[in-house]
């Protein structure tokens, strides 16, 4: 449950239990919100949702935790002049400062002189705006958006094979299903909803098997039946030899190639290059020949197999080649058209999908249509009336930012993201903002990497003021529905899109509401589009909804003159959405079902997928492979889930990933520090050694950033190698070295107030539940720790109560700051870096008033009673530490994950924790270790 807001910002009271979308990952779930009498907001999963049937993660859960107004940006701002500070202005005074900068550039330097970088966490609506503005008005295709780094090679292989971007399956496939091979995906972190439902469909089924393809053993391979630790960017190789498998092996429907496909004997003939041996595709992958063997002979048995492929597929030079040639497998054998089977691009952010909709890439127009046709372009500017329409594709997001860079763009409106922490190359991006002519950013908070960089920032709604839709990874539109009034002077994306749109000087920005906005983006989608746009009353053809070929597949014609009641109470539907002989709106949860496709012929296309090494590879001075990725209580760059105490229980630091063999080979030790540094730049982050990483690789994740960490903008470290067709990012696949990053003392402090961390050498920033937490290291040596902490935690009260331990020798100081029992600080410093567990100490901020035992255990940093000991957070659902876990198994003599849950509920909501349950299940059997200290 969140803080209460103010009264100001309360919507009436209908709007108690509103249904809306969960703004995180693709899986799209329906969540309920309602507001209560005190202020704060309950969150609980729509039953009704199809996507989710009214489960959570605990990221959806917590949402209610990230709605308070602190660090929004709730007015216009401007900077006078460069290097002023930003000063509130009025809209008026912002939009004409947008507007005008924009066309005096345009008019100047010609429209490809400006650029939108804009994001999947925008509703459809307004991706719509922003796309028709750039493309149809100043007419550029400089529009690109963060969802190329995550889906634009799913994208591409989609069009290359079936003539469209289209993802055939739906989610009960995978329910459906009797084989699911995972591949680059850690669904129980990244899509844990989703994983639930095969973790459950597979205890109705246990003949339903799980394949996971990753190089790292991760929470998602602890509930598989084979996990195969391929060599990173090996993947084409490794589909390549499961074709020549397949048609070697009786695994080739031979009918369907011949109906249904193109160009086969060309993918046979570049996989048979060097992937026709399994024994030479196993060394070439690194993964044993016999487990290899195992999933080829397993895939090749089962007709109805879903792959399931997330960013370690897309994420690469080679991406859209590694989607094509998972594809090249399911056309061989047909399977793909019906329940139960096909590739399936799970994507990663909650609009990615209703982007591609729109044409929010820069090689995309709108309504699914192509840029480089030109009866698309013809189609599109005679339905919008537009003056002009961009005629080539613009720059894709790194590309953008090296433009920038070069000076050749010299404006920029950034919407909706964070890219100076998540693009590669990532200080190339600080440094082009730096000096380019124009930086706005519309943003929901104030200060962010980017936003230090705009010369104009403009307050935008977030989740829970916002109205529209989204599309999920299964096509599937749902609305997002505001529950709260505006704060301040924010206003939606859309809204801000056309008032500048209309002070640049152009017609069709007349929109009075966002429903106005959907209905005319359906109606484009039905523009020109073959015999499919009928009204109610035209008599229906006989052909399949999902049977394509000749028309765009892309269509909401059933949607088409909605009144805003039914757009309010619009329901979730895959599209394409038609309308029925009585005239009922009617979705499609599934294409290809008769096996045409949107290529012109009606065919699906193979594609020779020639195997090639990631651009950029090892050598002596960086001898090791980085990968990038998500954890599992954290979101992009922690704008939204760094708000909530409860995301940040259970990983709260940034971290490096390595093996413990690697750790010794580079002078690196567990809980210290190491410096991560690329050709590109680097991060110093603390060494963990999580087990799932092989011999030559390490993993940082991608959320922190310099709002909260001294240094761990792991984008400046990455590659900016791109696929060439894609051009997304290789995030998986950067030469990195790791070397020990020395310091004098560790320690970490925990206070109701924010200290400054100004000639901290390291730091991170935890938000806690009443009080903030702070990791630190130090390079210089404190000379008198008491007056450093007390200048540090800035004591002045006389009457507060302070009490101190120091051992010069040991190197060790811890402090307490009290103010009438009241706990207001603690610090606690060391020449190590094992120090107390926080757990213990963070619960006593929670306490009015703290009693004498406490203040027994405040300066040795534990409890006198150790069952009040928690451990690290596992269940963040339900806040369960791993001391309590293990402590149960023991002395409830559990053997089994349920038997965890009955009694501790640990695991027991969204269930992302279960496999980390299990390991603790399987070692604290083996050998009991609780009572081992955080």
């Amino acid at each position: 449950m969140s803080p209460p807001l103010p009264a100001s910002l309360l919507s009436s009271p209908a709007a108690a239990g509103v249904l809306s979308t969960c703004p995180y990952c693709g899986v799209g779930c329906g969540v309920r919100a309602t507001v209560q009498t005190d202020g704060s907001v309950a969150i609980e999963g729509d039953g009704a949702h199809p996507a989710n049937g009214g489960r959570l993660c605990v990221k959806g859960s917590a949402l209610g935790e990230t709605l308070d107004l602190d660090g929004r940006l709730l007015y216009p701002q401007v900077r006078a002049a460069a290097g002023a500070p930003l000063e509130r202005v009025s809209w008026d005074a912002a939009l004409e400062r947008v507007a005008s900068g924009f066309r005096r550039i345009v008019d100047t330097h010609g429209p490809d002189a400006v650029a939108f970088y804009v994001s999947g966490q925008l509703l459809t609506e307004d991706y719509y705006i922003a796309n028709k503005l750039m493309k149809g008005y100043i007419g550029s295709a400089n529009i690109d958006t963060n969802s190329r780094l995550c889906m634009s090679s799913a994208v591409a292989g989609h069009k290359r094979a079936f003539g469209a971007d289209l993802v055939p399956l739906c989610y009960d496939d995978l329910e459906l299903a009797d084989l699911i091979v995972l591949v680059g995906s850690n669904a129980a972190w990244c899509h844990p909803i989703l994983f639930q439902r095969i973790v459950a469909a597979r205890k109705l089924r246990p003949e339903l098997k799980l394949i996971v393809i990753d190089p790292r053993r991760t929470a998602t391979c602890e509930m598989a039946d084979l996990h195969l630790p391929l060599k990173a960017g090996t993947d084409v190789w490794l589909f390549n030899g499961l074709l020549c498998y397949l048609e070697r092996h009786g695994g080739a429907d031979r009918g369907f190639v011949a109906g249904h496909t193109n160009g086969f004997e060309a993918a046979l003939s570049a996989a048979q290059v060097d992937c026709s041996d399994p024994a030479a595709v196993a060394r070439i992958c690194k993964v044993a020949e016999a487990d290899l063997l195992d999933f080829y002979q397993q895939f090749c048995a089962t007709q109805k197999v879903v792959t399931a492929f997330s960013q370690g597929v897309n994420q690469s030079s080679a991406g859209t080649d590694k989607v094509n040639s998972i594809i090249n497998c399911h056309l061989l054998g047909g399977r793909i058209g019906q329940p139960g089977m096909g590739p399936f691009s799970i994507t990663g952010q909650p609009n990615a999908m209703g982007g591609r909709e729109v044409g929010g890439l820069a090689n995309m127009l709108a309504a699914h249509m192509d840029l480089d046709n030109a009866a698309h372009r013809k189609t599109v500017q005679t339905f919008w009336g537009s003056p002009t329409l961009a005629e080539r594709p613009g720059l894709k997001a790194v590309e953008l930012f090296a433009a920038i860079d070069s000076g050749r763009v010299k404006a920029v409106w950034i919407i909706a993201t964070n890219p100076v922490v998540s693009l590669p190359d990532a200080d190339l991006v600080r440094r082009a903002l730096g000096k380019c002519e124009l930086v706005v950013a519309s943003d929901i908070v104030e200060q962010s990497d980017t936003n230090g960089f705009a010369h104009i920032l403009l307050p935008a709604t977030g989740w829970g003021e916002k109205d529209g839709t989204v599309t999920n990874s299964e096509r599937r539109i749902s609305r997002q529905r505001a529950f709260l009034a505006a704060p301040g002077e924010a206003r939606p994306d859309w809204q801000i899109l056309c008032e500048v749109g209309r002070r640049m000087g152009y017609q069709g920005f007349d929109f009075e509401s966002v429903h106005q906005v959907f209905d005319e983006h359906a109606r484009l989608s039905a523009h020109d589009n073959g015999s499919t746009n009928r009204r109610p009353d035209d008599e229906c053809d006989n052909e399949h909804d999902s049977d394509v070929s000749g028309r765009r597949v892309f269509n909401l014609s059933g949607l088409c003159g909605i009144d805003r009641a039914q757009y309010d109470g619009l329901q979730p539907v895959q599209w394409p959405v038609r309308r029925t002989p009585c005239g009922a709106s009617e979705g499609t949860p599934r294409l290809f079902l008769e096996h045409r496709y949107a290529h012109a012929d009606g065919r699906a296309r193979f594609v020779a997928t020639a195997a090639r090494s990631p651009r950029h590879a090892l050598g002596v001075e960086y001898p090791l492979v980085l990968n990038s990725g998500r954890v599992r209580d954290q979101w992009h760059t922690m704008t939204r889930s760094g708000k909530s105490p409860r995301l940040a229980e259970h990983i709260p630091e940034p971290f490096l990933d390595i093996h413990p063999q690697d750790a010794l080979l580079y002078g690196v030790r567990e809980g210290a520090l190491a410096r991560v540094a690329s050709r590109w730049g680097e991060v110093v982050v603390r060494v963990q050694h999580g087990g799932g990483i092989t011999r030559g690789n390490a993993f940082v994740p991608i959320h922190w950033n310099d709002q909260n960490a001294s240094d761990a903008r792991i984008g400046a470290v990455v590659n900016p190698a791109l696929d060439p067709i894609s051009g997304q990012p290789e995030f998986k696949h950067t030469p990195v070295r790791i070397e020990d990053f020395p310091v004098s003392w560790h320690g970490f402090i925990l206070s109701r107030h924010d200290i400054a961390m100004d000639g901290i050498t390291h730091w991170t920033r935890i938000r806690g539940r009443a009080m903030q937490r702070f990791e630190l290291a130090g390079r210089e040596a404190i000379a008198d720790h008491g007056q450093w902490a007390r200048q540090r935690l800035a004591l002045s009260d006389a009457e507060a109560d302070w009490i101190e331990y120091e051992d010069r020798n040991a190197g060790v100081y811890r402090a307490a700051y009290l103010r009438e029992d009241t706990i207001e600080a603690c610090l606690f410093l060391s020449r190590r870096p094992d120090l107390p567990s926080r757990a213990w100490l963070a619960g006593l901020f929670a306490k009015d008033k703290i009693d004498e035992g406490d203040r027994i255990g405040l300066l040795s940093g534990q409890a006198a009673d150790r069952a009040a000991e928690t451990g690290p957070t596992v269940c963040s659902c339900f806040g369960v530490g791993r001391d309590t876990i293990c402590r149960a198994i023991v002395s409830q003599q559990l053997a089994s994950v349920a038997e965890v849950t009955s009694a501790l509920r640990a695991g027991g909501n969204c269930g992302s924790c279960v496999p980390e349950i299990k390991k603790l299940l399987d070692a604290e059997l083996a050998a009991p270790s609780c009572g081992k200290r955080a």
